[in-house]
């Protein structure tokens, strides 16, 4: 199933391939937003994640997708419409609440950001260690089974100055599931990876996701190792949802920007160059 910008206020009801909807773990509903009154970064926007599944979230610079990462776990309020997760507003959080929320929450950041004076080891041990009272026994292994899971048992005593880029990608892909969380937020997951290291970290996106049953939002540019991994792609442009769709309508849509963004086309619903006058017109201006 697959819909274009003509279908913007739908969501993914009719998603199929096996997605279920009923009750999704995250839904954002005509969800406006903009960081003072003459900047608006989303407008009306909605979507839903099914539980269990891996949702990516795509377009091109500057068009909202980190933002949208950015009130699911409440880091910035909706200025109109609604953020909910498991069926709470976010903005009807109490801050206990808020707290509680991001603990069952997993963040793999653009690049990884692991703490460069800490071991490997530490770096996955140090949410367990803020968020629990686990004795430093359970812990070590805990922290040892995570890195086996990304296969880096190995790097535990390194520090993240002595890891290839793929390799530390992993390594905060480690300590982003450290605490088993119900939700992962991937942003950019894919940035700066050699194609190798790229391929193994969407192939380990999609195993523990699967492995540790977790809801996963991935925004990402990367169209072509996306399509190998995720369930549903939302294509965000301008602030707003213009298509989505499962893997199998995206790749067969002949709708214009889906089009355009699939096949990386110069030319399309998503201009080049940012509005001005005419060039002419410029130039005859700067003469004297």
């Amino acid at each position: 199933m697959f819909s274009s910008s003509a279908s913007n206020g739908a969501t993914a009801e009719a998603v199929g391939s096996g997605v279920n909807n009923d009750s999704p773990t995250i839904s954002l509903d005509n969800v406006s937003f903009g960081y003072t009154k003459e900047r608006s970064i989303l407008s009306g926007i909605s979507l839903k994640v099914p539980r269990g599944k891996l949702v990516a979230v795509m377009g091109g610079s500057g068009c909202g997708k980190t933002t949208i990462l950015r009130l699911i776990c409440g880091q910035h309020a909706a200025s109109t419409g609604t953020v909910n997760v498991n069926g709470q507003s976010i903005a009807s959080m109490s801050r206990d609440e808020l707290f509680a929320h991001r603990r069952k929450l997993g963040m793999l950041f653009q690049f990884g950001a692991l703490f460069t004076d800490m071991t490997v080891f530490d770096n996955i041990a140090f949410p367990i260690r803020e968020h629990t009272d686990l004795p430093e026994v359970i812990i070590r292994d805990l922290v040892l089974m995570k890195l086996n899971a990304v296969g880096l048992r190995g790097t535990a005593l390194l520090k993240p100055s002595e890891l290839s880029g793929g390799m530390a990608r992993r390594v905060a892909l480690a300590r982003t599931i450290a605490l088993d969380p119900e939700l992962v937020l991937y942003d950019e997951p894919f940035a700066g990876l050699d194609p190798i290291s790229l391929s193994v970290v969407g192939q380990l996106i999609r195993k523990l996701n699967d492995a540790l049953g977790m809801t996963s939002v991935l925004v990402t540019h990367d169209i072509a190792e996306s399509l190998k991994i995720v369930d549903y792609i939302y294509f965000v442009s301008e602030g707003k949802v213009v298509a989505e769709g499962d893997v199998a309508s995206i790749k067969t849509s002949n709708d214009p920007f889906v089009k355009q963004f699939v096949n990386g086309e110069p030319d399309g619903p998503v201009r080049f160059h940012y509005p001005a006058p005419p060039l002419t017109e410029q130039f005859a201006e700067a003469r004297p």
